[in-house]
């Protein structure tokens, strides 16, 4: 398998992210042939379909639909707010998926890593991150599935994982991600 290029999207946009930290330490016991790129949301205007009706479109819309099309496939790393989603997280779904018709998520493959500091390791996120990735075709992982709870207890103060048990696991995870991008890759 040729190297495949994967955005990862952080649903955090807090200085100190958990959520970055453990998508930092996924790419670091990730298999080679996966290039990952942090890809920014927090720029983007909030998603308004008068923007593309008028012609009136963001550059950062524009900038953002292209490298997110120009991706091999997706990871996603989210803490869970309210018991749902970052609205950041949303917005970035919603501004790769518009106009209509023009989805640049369809058809590649997914995957998403859930990170709480309480104990259920933001479940009610990586549900409800599932339902719009539906709709979107975004080809998602299944198993093994990965929700990482008490996540500051994880890691040392840097920011680094540092608990060997949550490293073997997330090194698993990370191995099977890869083998479901090569396994979409060859059928497409």
């Amino acid at each position: 398998m040729n190297n495949k290029k994967i955005g990862i999207f952080v649903g955090s946009l807090r200085r100190g992210s958990f959520s970055r930290s453990i998508a930092k330490a996924a790419v670091s016991l990730s298999p080679a042939e996966l290039e990952f790129r942090f890809i920014n949301i927090g720029d983007l205007p909030l998603y308004n379909q008068d923007f593309d009706d008028d012609g009136q479109l963001p550059k950062s819309y524009e900038l953002f639909r292209n490298e997110v099309a120009e991706l091999d496939g997706f990871l996603f790393v989210t803490p869970e707010y309210n018991r749902s989603i970052p609205a950041v997280l949303k917005n970035a779904l919603d501004v790769a998926s518009r106009p209509y018709g023009h989805n640049v998520w369809s058809g590649k493959p997914g995957s998403i890593i859930s990170v709480s500091p309480g104990g259920l390791g933001a479940f009610g996120a990586n549900h409800h991150l599932r339902q719009p990735m539906g709709f979107l075709n975004i080809l998602l992982l299944q198993q093994p599935e990965i929700y990482i709870s008490k996540v500051a207890s994880l890691l040392n103060e840097q920011g680094e994982l540092v608990d060997e048990s949550t490293r073997t696991h997330l090194k698993k995870f990370m191995d099977a991600f890869s083998e479901w991008v090569r396994v979409i890759s060859e059928s497409h």
